[in-house]
């Protein structure tokens, strides 16, 4: 027997012990059909009406299917005449939530996560050099001063630990690279919540910890506003590996697995408060960046219609903005769909 047909064989063996429920397939066509279109935020999914005779699935069904997609944070629900599914972008804080959930039941160290930063981090700063806007620079420089350990206006050293990794926040929000601001964003969120430092150790050390970020920023913020991206780079590959030292010396550890949706609102009011100029997703780099996906899109979305001439075209009626056509190739949606319900030994949903 060939290794596609045993793939194929332990595939069928597996569906027909753990049968996936029909509003997941559909969900899962549903995510296909977003993705053949290139569907952006804003665009809207075909009526239930439409999903059910294109999947020949019932309306529970179909709005099982969408939940689960809303869950995911993939796509909005509305009620009303003009109600129906419409593509989001997907927030980044959900983004974070459903990484954790994964990590919940791994056994992630704070030393693993270091190593990961000191990676990650001087190529992240170096992406974002030649997009730091003047307000970005003026909230690093703000940045600074309220970390800064040596001024009368002192904050509390876990206060500190925060403004410090809202630092390197600010400067992720200008790496054009989003897959890499979202990382880094990620492991500076678990710092964040989840690290927990020895109540014991003098103050004298703590003070040092934030003397020496203090330091670093302050080299890295006059290399970012020389453009020198070499230079970013390797002080910024110089701060990580001090800071792992640091956290080490100062007993650091993560405390718990998982940061609350409640926590996660922390971040969007220190934005509020003025420490971050805005969100990642709203930096002059993401700005750019998001124009240059748009186009993109626009012209896959150009090249799709092109190529779907001769195939059977569902065109979503009764819309007037972001109306969208959702073109089925054979075999289609429905011929997927009912041929895994065939498989896992299930009866379509009737009509």
């Amino acid at each position: 027997m060939s290794s596609d047909m045993n793939i194929e064989f332990e595939q069928r063996m597996y569906l027909a012990a753990h049968p996936p429920k029909r509003s997941d397939l559909v969900a899962e066509e549903i995510k296909r059909l977003m993705t053949s279109k290139n569907l952006l935020p804003g665009d809207r999914l075909p009526r239930e009406t439409e999903l059910q005779e294109l999947f020949n699935v019932s309306k529970g069904t179909v709005r099982e299917a969408l939940k689960s997609l809303e869950v995911q944070g993939l796509i909005k629900v509305s009620t009303g005449p003009g109600g129906g599914g419409m593509a989001v972008e997907v927030p980044l804080d959900r983004a974070f939530q459903l990484l954790q959930n994964y990590l919940f039941f791994k056994e992630v160290s704070i030393d693993d996560i270091y190593r990961v930063r000191c990676l990650l981090e001087p190529e992240l700063a170096a992406s974002a050099v030649p997009y730091l806007t003047e307000a970005q620079l003026d909230a690093l420089e703000r940045n600074i001063r309220v970390c800064d350990p040596n001024l009368e206006s002192q904050i509390d050293q876990y206060t500190q630990r925060q403004e410090d990794l809202t630092f390197h926040d600010i400067v992720a929000s200008a790496s054009p690279n989003p897959f890499l601001r979202f990382v880094c964003e990620m492991i500076n969120q678990m710092l964040r919540q989840l690290t927990v430092y020895d109540n014991k150790m003098q103050l004298g050390e703590q003070q040092k910890f934030g003397a020496a970020n203090v330091d670093y920023h302050r080299k890295l913020l006059d290399a970012a506003k020389s453009r020198d991206i070499e230079a970013v780079r390797n002080l910024m590959s110089a701060h990580m590996q001090d800071a792992q030292k640091s956290v080490k010396r100062l007993q650091g550890r993560l405390h718990g697995r998982l940061i609350l949706d409640s926590e996660m609102s922390q971040r969007v009011l220190a934005v509020r408060a003025g420490r971050m100029p805005g969100t990642a997703a709203q930096s002059a780099a993401g700005g750019r960046g998001r124009k240059v996906v748009s186009k993109q899109s626009a012209a896959r979305k150009s090249t799709a219609k092109k190529a779907t001439k001769g195939t059977t075209t569902l065109k979503a009626t009764g819309v007037k903005a972001h109306a969208m056509k959702a073109t089925v190739k054979k075999p289609s949606a429905r011929g997927r769909l009912s041929a895994t319900l065939r498989n896992t030994k299930q009866t379509p949903d009737p009509e």
